[in-house]
């Protein structure tokens, strides 16, 4: 046998080898430890920040990822409620989320923003559904600019953040909130790939024990209204 069969041989046994060796990749729900939340840049002179709860970090992660489709059980969202008070109506264009990295360092390829009505405490139907594309990743914390700005009148509101993300790069989650606002937050995994239980949405301490609320602020500009058109999202 030549000295070139021979390292071809040995190559071939050392891939076997590693393809023996690997692990197989087991995603995870929650991730323990603590982040840093993204510093709040306004799109522009005239936006505010219109909504911010992102403090209070209570040192864990909950998954909300869209997987590669080999990994669909796992998909899962979380989401967290805000409200529009009366005489008001905002035009959000900026999501700041702060997550982090686990089973891998990132990155995400895209990020989605969801927008739903509310449903006695829980997400109900979906408003908007806005492509995140345009996002800042520091270590898994987002300052996200919506392609196309969500206009909301007064009422309660949810938003959900959700990574795509391929388990090659490992997971995303988003970090949670010792306190409580407004409603507990919410989550689900519809194809039960953790085993909760939670294919709709449920608190997410019932889900995975970590709550009560995620990290994250909203910016845009915000509209006060001369009478209360009450609740609703775009007519």
């Amino acid at each position: 046998m030549n000295r070139t069969v021979l390292l071809a041989t040995a190559a071939l046994l050392a891939v076997a080898t590693a393809n023996a060796n690997a692990k197989p990749f087991h995603p995870a729900s929650v991730h323990r430890g603590f982040a840093h939340a993204h510093p709040f840049v306004a799109p522009n002179k005239h936006d505010v920040t219109l909504y911010d709860q992102n403090g209070n970090d209570a040192g864990a992660s909950v998954v909300s990822d869209n997987f590669q489709s080999s990994f669909d059980a796992y998909d899962s969202q979380g989401a967290d409620d805000f409200t529009v008070p009366s005489l008001h109506q905002w035009i959000i264009k900026q999501v700041n989320v702060t997550g982090a990295y686990f089973n891998g360092a990132g990155p995400a390829d895209g990020v989605t923003v969801y927008f739903y009505r509310d449903n006695g405490g829980l997400p109900g139907d979906l408003i908007e559904e806005v492509d995140g594309s345009e996002f800042t990743d520091t270590n898994g914390s987002f300052s996200i600019k919506l392609d196309d700005a969500v206009s909301l009148k007064a009422g309660t509101y949810w938003i959900s953040v959700q990574a795509d993300i391929n388990t090659a790069n490992g997971e995303w989650g988003w970090e949670v909130n010792a306190v409580q606002n407004g409603n507990p937050s919410a989550w689900q995994n519809p194809g039960d790939g953790f085993g909760t239980g939670c294919t709709t949405w449920n608190t997410t301490q019932t889900c995975t024990g970590e709550g009560p609320d995620f990290m994250y602020s909203l910016a845009g500009m915000d509209h006060l209204k001369k009478k209360d058109v009450g609740g609703g999202g775009d007519d």
